[in-house]
């Protein structure tokens, strides 16, 4: 099987980002498996992982990800400058190489020198001092690249996407719409075909109100918007229940029916997930004409430098990144090839296999 390149943003330098990788990529076996470059300094990396002491760790550093050595892992040198290092601070620097880093990776991306990318955590007010005009890593990504963006928190079976990012609580109801709302339905639908295998996906449907407005006692977006668009992705063959109100949709586990969820916004999609997956669950931008994976969680500046930090979402996202490409590819490649297409629905084949050949 051919190893697919993955890029690996290093985050905020002052945090534990470069840790997680460093401890994932510590073992070796993953170069079995894909190609890491990561995009940063060779010099920043030396002082991480000075931290996190690991012996056998050995790297190369490259001008490019055009010309990178296969069965080792990869710095592609984004910047020469000497940076002043301050590891739990939040400082513009932070944000300005973590934004440089972003950049080039992404860049790269386009262009299909890495197949796929993981990025490391961000501070978001770091990247505000370092002119980074975006909320977060999903919407600059969905400037940059092709297609209608959903933020998917993905752990095994549990799926759940937002309808809206990273915006004020307050503004959440006015941005609620049937069009918002189909919008979201589809790439989720379309995703969790393509990248995950699903052929016929079932989604539920979050309310925004309590007890889903109880008949317009409690607000009225649920009959206005999204009971509509449910209806609406209904008439052109999507799966699609709801609107469930979310207590009881994940209190009752009626959420383990259901092959993605689709929440109205930021905390009521990652409390319930986080809850669940925290430590292993992976933020997927699904939608997009390129594949992102990050680990669930944030800078963590307050155990920066102690060597504390736990690798296992990092890890899972690096995964999670090598299976979407591998499911993507495999998705397009049995569409293009009418026979294939055939063969792979016969209860005797095996997928991998066909990938492979």
């Amino acid at each position: 099987m051919n190893k697919f390149k993955i890029g690996i943003t290093v985050g905020d330098i002052n945090g534990i980002g470069l840790e997680v990788i460093l401890k994932t990529l510590a073992n070796s076996h993953l170069r079995n498996f894909c190609v890491p470059i990561i995009y940063g300094s060779s010099k920043v990396v030396a002082y991480h992982k000075n931290i996190v002491e690991i012996e056998d760790f050995h790297f190369q550093s490259q001008v490019s990800a055009d010309r990178v050595h296969f069965d080792k892992v990869n710095v592609v040198n984004c910047w020469e400058d000497a940076v002043d290092i301050q590891l739990g601070r939040c400082c513009e620097e932070g944000g300005k190489y973590a934004f440089r880093s972003l950049q080039w990776a992404t860049a790269d991306l386009k262009v299909g020198l890495i197949d796929a990318l993981v990025t490391a955590p961000i501070n978001k007010k770091a990247m505000q001092l370092a002119d980074f005009p975006f909320p977060g890593h999903t919407e600059y990504l969905s400037q940059e690249l092709e297609g209608n963006s959903l933020m998917l928190m993905v752990n095994d079976g549990l799926r759940i996407g937002l309808a809206t990012n990273h915006i004020p609580i307050k503004d959440v109801a006015s941005k609620i719409t049937k069009k918002l709302v189909i919008s979201k339905l589809r790439s989720m639908n379309q995703s969790l075909k393509i990248d995950f295998g699903i052929e016929r996906p079932l989604i539920a449907v979050l309310a925004l109100n309590p007890h889903a407005s109880d008949d317009g006692v409690i607000g009225d977006e649920e009959e206005k918007h999204i009971r509509p668009a449910v209806i609406e992705c209904k008439k052109h063959g999507l799966m699609a229940m709801g609107p469930f109100p979310a207590d009881g949709f994940f209190g009752s586990g009626e959420f383990k029916k259901y092959d993605g969820i689709l929440a109205m916004y930021h905390d009521q999609g990652l409390v319930p997930f986080k809850t669940l997956s925290f430590g292993n669950g992976v933020n997927f931008t699904a939608g997009l004409s390129r594949i992102r994976t990050s680990p669930d969680h944030g800078t963590g500046f307050d155990i920066v430098g102690k060597n504390m930090a736990d690798p296992s979402s990092f890890r899972q996202a690096l995964f999670a990144a090598i299976d979407i490409t591998r499911n993507r590819n495999m998705y397009y490649e049995t569409r293009e090839n009418p026979l294939e297409q055939h063969e792979i629905k016969g209860e005797d084949t095996d997928p991998k296999e066909l990938a492979e050949n």
